[in-house]
């Protein structure tokens, strides 16, 4: 297991009622996610559907989360869709 914070930006703040918190997952940012889903259920689970995900500073692009792996005392950060120009 490793531990870490997972951060909420926007949409994702609002529908997990926090700016952050931390996580405990087996190894992977879909363990992470999946937790994070189970924390919150609802409103949160459509809007991870449109994030994007930076682990450590890193984005994740396309990569499947199952192969994302995670470290300890890493960060995630959730990014949903920001409008604007």
């Amino acid at each position: 297991m490793v531990n870490g914070t997972i951060r909420y930006w926007a949409a994702a703040k609002a529908a997990a009622g926090v700016a952050e918190e931390p996580y405990e997952a087996a190894a992977t940012l879909a363990d992470a996610l999946d937790a994070a889903r189970e924390r919150h259920p609802g409103e949160l689970v459509r809007v991870l559907q449109r994030c994007s995900f930076l682990v450590d500073g890193a984005p994740v692009g396309t990569r499947r989360h199952e192969t994302v792996r995670l470290a300890e005392g890493g960060t995630v950060e959730v990014l949903p869709p920001f409008a604007g120009g």
